[in-house]
């Protein structure tokens, strides 16, 4: 379960510094000035050219491949909720790198994120375990079987 949180927390941050890389990025080329195919080619040009949009995108392809390993070793009614942390991490990330004013109202929204989590989180260590079945050698089964008389 450790390992899993903490690969969890890891794609976690990674997404939040991705997301943050694209707001940089999609600051730095600008609006759409008006509706027109010339201007939006150049905005997509200045977009799949953008280093910090790229490296947002690098970093967001990480947190996806973490994410697709965590789903391939736990259920994914655990894993998916979980990702809600990223609510957490990427508002704290936005307001220390991007100087992004986080109202009182949203740290209180995340807050009943983090809440949310953590019952989630209680949840899978309440889940049952499937008892422990070791395997049968065919023989024994074989020879148990033989032993025993039918019924008449």
């Amino acid at each position: 379960m450790y390992k899993i949180i903490i690969v969890l927390l890891t794609a976690l941050v990674l997404e939040a510094i991705g997301v943050v890389f694209l707001k940089k990025g999609i600051v730095e080329i600008g609006d759409l000035r008006e509706v027109s195919a010339p201007e939006m080619f150049r905005l997509v040009k200045s977009g799949v050219t953008n280093p910090a949009i790229l490296t947002g995108i690098l970093f967001e392809a990480l947190f996806f491949c973490g994410l697709l390993y965590l789903m391939s070793q736990a259920d994914v009614s655990f894993v998916w909720p979980m990702t809600s942390l990223g609510f957490v991490i990427t508002p704290i990330a936005a307001h220390y790198i991007l100087r992004e004013q986080v109202s009182g109202t949203r740290w209180l929204g995340i807050i009943l994120i983090v809440g949310g989590a953590a019952v989630i989180s209680w949840s899978e260590q309440a889940k049952p375990k499937p008892p422990v079945q070791f395997p049968t050698p065919a023989s024994q089964t074989t020879a148990a079987a033989a032993s025993q008389k039918p019924v008449v």
